[in-house]
């Protein structure tokens, strides 16, 4: 059974920076993709950037050229480096891991992002 737990949420200015990290125990499979989404109050979940095992990333335009994705295989981590946060920024991200082999998706609980203006 793959487990998957996100940390590193919290309150920050906006401007500021922070990082995500999201790890997965079991087996995840060799060939998948790592993403996080999110999901603010009153609005569905979208998806805000993901990696696959590849090496192919794709962004979200509203966070381009701010939000950094990158993993370790190694440690079936994937990670999501905020910076210049908006108050729009807020939300609940997930971490979702898709085995790619049997079309299988893994979520985390989600951890809460704050910005404050």
């Amino acid at each position: 059974q793959v487990q998957v737990v996100e940390s590193g949420g919290g309150l920050v200015q906006a401007g500021g920076s922070l990082r995500l990290s999201c790890a997965a125990s079991g087996v995840i499979g060799s060939v998948n993709v790592m993403g996080w989404y999110r999901q603010a109050p009153g609005k569905e979940r979208e998806l805000v950037a993901q990696l696959t095992s590849g090496g192919n990333t794709t962004y979200a335009d509203s966070v381009k050229g701010r939000f950094t994705i990158s993993r370790d295989n190694v440690k079936n981590a994937v990670y999501l480096q905020m910076t210049s946060v908006i108050r729009e920024d807020t939300a609940v991200y997930y971490c979702k891991i898709r085995n790619l082999r049997y079309a299988q998706d893994y979520w985390g609980k989600g951890t809460l992002v704050t910005v404050s203006s």
